[in-house]
Formats: structure tokens, C-alpha cells, sequence
């Protein structure tokens, strides 16, 4: 009998058990991944960048925790020797229409205490010499990482408090009985006071499976990258954006110095065809059968139907991802770039085609749903297993042997 199961060992479902741990010492955790190793999807796949929280709307839980994990984020690693650097980035403005739109991310940043600086297309150069813009914006907060490392760090300190990690172990139902919840897997039965589902890709799934309806469904969108070639890495200093879209989910292709010295360029967005689908010919069809029958994707896909054709051509045509990334550095060239590694987004959207622009953690008996944790969950991974932790009491009758310091 456990206190709590936390399905999925990403970095979000670590964290939360590490909170877990810390808040009740006498908690027996355990943390159920369906895959040999941790960190196989999501966080294994990101772009290791710990974001300041610019974007997100004032007030909403990304910007909170965002803006408080990325300073978390950074004492975690310096308290545990993982190897980080807090570089900065640039945002910047290659035409005149995106000035208004460059005005408002500012205001936005400052109204989420971000320290930020305004930056004229000479003083973005001095920045980053090879890039091309008429104005921008240098965040001071955003930092790279890997994300896997830290991943493992959680797992050290889980097993430390106590915790157990079952490898290889997938949950096919669940039922909530009076006294305790039986989770049935591939490796047998698993029984707990409290259910946390931190499962990503399929937290949809496994709330449904739970009896709990997240009014959301996830759909999965594979980012492409490209990588510099090492000779030309001296392109790129710390990170660049371009001003995103504010029609479009997605912040556009963008350069990234990753903390291994690698410069990563991308991500393109196009719908996944296969939840964990990585490639272009990654397929299941329950997958997409659920995705093309299900209506809020046909209102999404109306309503970014331009912006939408243009991530599919990026992602057939090399020639338009290189186009796309001259407008950052001109003197990027199609034989400067290689293909490297995709990463699938667990997208949550509603049946209306609004996608669910915040955290999303929905209660239900006895467990708590964590059924949209996008970018940038990485970098608030921290906050967000607090939060989950301090939210537990109001949601859960454990016995009174859990002691919370």
C-alpha cells in the first residue's frame, strides 16, 4: 500500500514526488513510468532552455511559475553541481509590423517582474553580431540546461526520501474503491491512498481512465530541429528569437546554444501523427483517428489554416526552414544545418479549438490530473510539484500518519 502514485516519470511527475517526499517524510511514494528509463518523452526531448516567463500572461499560473522556477531552476543547479549558464537571449524584430507586437512582449515582461532591456538593431549586434533585426529585447533571466540531468537529480533525491521508482511499468485501469485506489499494470497491481497523473503525452487517457473528464483533449505537435554544423556555431553567441506570432500557439523557429556547445535550430510545429511520434512516419492510427474525429482540431486547423501550411512546408522543405532562419542571420546557408532530434508537445485543446493556454491540474477522487504542461514546465517543474504538494491536503483524506513539515 502506497500513500501516493505518481504516474509518469518525467520531469514534472520527479518533481512532484520530491515535493511530495519533502512535505510528508513518512509518505510512501512510489513513481510509475511506462518506459525503461525516465525522461523519454518530453523532458528528454526539449530545448533545454530555462525560459524566464516573458510570454505568459500576467497572473496566470506560466507566469508565475515560470518566473519563480527559472529562479529555482538556477539554485538547484548551482546547489547540485549540474552543469547550467544563465546567458540571456534576444528578441528581435526583422520587420516594422512586428514593432508594436515587440512593445507589447516588453510591457508584458515587466508587468512579470522580468529584468529586461530595450535594444536597438546596433546593441542587439553587439549582442549577437550575425544577427539581422531594427530592434529587440535582451532577457537577462533565460539560461540553458539539460534537462535530463536534472531529471536525474530529482530521481537521486526521490530515492533518498524514501521514494520507489517502477521502471517499465504501464497503467491500463484504474478503480477508486472506498479506501484505496487499484492501479492495474502490465506488471501487476499497484494499491494507493491518492493518485497524481503526471502522465504527458496520455494524461488525457489516464484521467479518463480515473473517471475524470479533463474537458480537454491532448494533441500531439512535433517540433523539428536543425543543428549547426560546429564550424559555424560562432553564429550564434547565446539564444535568438524572433517576435512570435500572437495568432499562432508557437513561438517560431529560433536559435538555441545548448549547454554541450551545440547551436539547435528550430522548432517548426506540425501535428504528430502518433502521440510519441518523433518521425515523419511515425503512425498509429488510434492516435490520429482521436485527433481528426475529435472537432476542436478541425476549428484549430481553420483558424491557423495559413500559418499552419507554412510549419508542413518547413517541415518537407529544407529550403523553407532556411529561409525562415536567414530572417534571424542571413548568412546562414542550407549546407550550414543538419538535421537533429524532434520533440513531441503535449498540446491540451478544447472542443471549441481554443488551445489551453495555462498549467492545467483538474481534481478528481482521490488524484490530481496534471493535463497540460507544456513548455515551460521544465523550467517550473520545481514550483509545479509544490504547488501539487501544497494543493494534496485539500483534495485527499489520507490517515493522519503523514506528518506535513
Amino acid at each position: 500500500m502506497y500513500d501516493f502514485a505518481i504516474i509518469g516519470g518525467g520531469i514534472v511527475g520527479l518533481a512532484t514526488a520530491k515535493a511530495i517526499g519533502k512535505r510528508y517524510p513518512k509518505a510512501q511514494i512510489v513513481v510509475i513510468e511506462k518506459e525503461a528509463t525516465i525522461a523519454s518523452h518530453q523532458t528528454g526531448n526539449n530545448s533545454g532552455v530555462i525560459h524566464s516567463g516573458i510570454y505568459y500572461k500576467p497572473g496566470s499560473f506560466k507566469a508565475k511559475f515560470c518566473r519563480d522556477g527559472s529562479r529555482s531552476m538556477v539554485e538547484f543547479c548551482r546547489e547540485h553541481g549540474i552543469a547550467h549558464e544563465v546567458c540571456g537571449k534576444v528578441i528581435v524584430a526583422t520587420q516594422a509590423e512586428e514593432l508594436p507586437r515587440l512593445e507589447n512582449l516588453y510591457q508584458r515582461g515587466i508587468e512579470n517582474g522580468l529584468k529586461l532591456e530595450k535594444l536597438t538593431s546596433e546593441q542587439a549586434r553587439e549582442i549577437e553580431p550575425h544577427v539581422q533585426c531594427i530592434a529587440g529585447i535582451r532577457v537577462f533571466t533565460t539560461g540553458i540546461v539539460n534537462y535530463r540531468q536534472v531529471a536525474q537529480k530529482y530521481v537521486e533525491l526521490v530515492s533518498a526520501q524514501g521514494g520507489e521508482l517502477r521502471l517499465g511499468t504501464k497503467v491500463t485501469k484504474i478503480e477508486t474503491r472506498s479506501d484505496v485506489t487499484i492501479l492495474t499494470t502490465n506488471k501487476g497491481t499497484i494499491s494507493t491512498r491518492f493518485v497524481i497523473n503526471c502522465a504527458g503525452l496520455f494524461s488525457d487517457r489516464i484521467a479518463r481512465l480515473g473517471k475524470t473528464d479533463p474537458q480537454a483533449k491532448i494533441v500531439p505537435f512535433r517540433g523539428e530541429y536543425y543543428e549547426l554544423t560546429p564550424e559555424k556555431r560562432y553564429l550564434v553567441k547565446h539564444l535568438i528569437y524572433p517576435v512570435p506570432n500572437p495568432n499562432f500557439p508557437f513561438l517560431g523557429v529560433h536559435f538555441t546554444r545548448m549547454i554541450d556547445g551545440s547551436v539547435h535550430a528550430g522548432p517548426n510545429a506540425v501535428l504528430s501523427l502518433k502521440r510519441e511520434g518523433y518521425h515523419k512516419t511515425d503512425i498509429n492510427v488510434r492516435d490520429l483517428s482521436e485527433v481528426l474525429t475529435y472537432p476542436g482540431f478541425w476549428k484549430l486547423a481553420a483558424k491557423h489554416a495559413d500559418e499552419g501550411i507554412k510549419e508542413m512546408i518547413r517541415s518537407v522543405s529544407k529550403a523553407a526552414f532556411v529561409q525562415s532562419l536567414q530572417q534571424l542571420i542571413p548568412e546562414v546557408t542550407a549546407n550550414d544545418v543538419v538535421p537533429t532530434h524532434a520533440g513531441v508537445r503535449a498540446q491540451a485543446l478544447q472542443a471549441d479549438g481554443k488551445l489551453v493556454d495555462d498549467f492545467l491540474i483538474v481534481p478528481g477522487d482521490r488524484a490530481l490530473h496534471v493535463c497540460n504542461a507544456p513548455s515551460p514546465a521544465a523550467t517550473s517543474s520545481l514550483e509545479i510539484g509544490k504547488a501539487i504538494a501544497n494543493a494534496i491536503p485539500q483534495q485527499s483524506h489520507l490517515e493522519s500518519t503523514l506528518v506535513q513539515v
